[in-house]
């Protein structure tokens, strides 16, 4: 069992998580604005403070504790530029702030699968929190997804035959793998796996990895 702090357990893949970990017996405090204390699924601790602000939360860290950072801009596109650099480099590098403060022994990071083709000014900020981690001496589990299917985020089904196709061709075949679609249950898995098993410096975990869960 472990003492989990989540970011962003109000969002996609947040409220989805917090019930996995409940279930099998972790004990869980999520991070979330006053006033939305009652988006948080059941069998949380919320803990009100501000993602953007690591002197909000720091203090309510411990060293036992794995922070899994989730906060994010939801459904992101190339016309989000200003939100990539405000919401998720702003949120990531308060978590990091706030794990160092607090010696915590475990950080569990979202970040994205890259090199890529396109989406560079999402892919930048996620490229500067996984550096930041590393120079602040961090325990840490970095998973890399490019997509996560789920409820609401289904489009890219449409272009899964590109991705089979590109699969059979040598010179493509990699960046398919790296690139490809994860599923949402298998994104939870990946995280209850990441929590349960803590890094000793830092683990990456890419999307074939990733889709070895269900």
């Amino acid at each position: 069992m472990s003492d989990v702090f989540l970011t962003g357990g109000t969002g996609y893949i947040g409220r989805r998580l917090i019930p996995a970990l409940v279930r099998r017996g972790h004990q869980v405090r999520a991070l979330v604005r006053a006033g939305s204390e009652s988006k948080l699924p059941a069998g949380c601790t919320p803990v009100p403070g501000n993602a953007l602000d690591a002197t909000t939360y720091a203090h309510q860290l411990s060293a036992s504790d794995t922070l899994v950072q989730l906060v994010a801009t939801p459904k992101p596109n190339p016309r989000k530029r200003k939100q990539f650099r405000e919401v998720d480099f702003g949120s990531g590098m308060a978590a990091v702030s706030a794990a160092k403060q607090a010696g915590v022994r475990h950080f569990v990071y979202v970040s994205v699968a890259h090199p890529a083709p396109m989406m560079q000014a999402y892919i930048e900020p996620r490229v500067e929190v996984e550096e930041a981690i590393r120079s602040n001496g961090l325990n840490a589990t970095i998973l890399r997804p490019w997509y996560v299917l789920g409820p609401g985020h289904l489009w890219p089904y449409l272009i899964l035959p590109g991705y089979w196709i590109a699969g059979l061709i040598p010179s493509k075949r990699e960046a398919a793998q790296r690139l490809g679609l994860v599923k949402l249950n298998q994104m939870i898995g990946a995280l209850v796996a990441a929590v349960e098993n803590p890094a000793q410096g830092i683990k990456i975990v890419e999307v074939p990895e990733i889709r070895r869960f269900r």
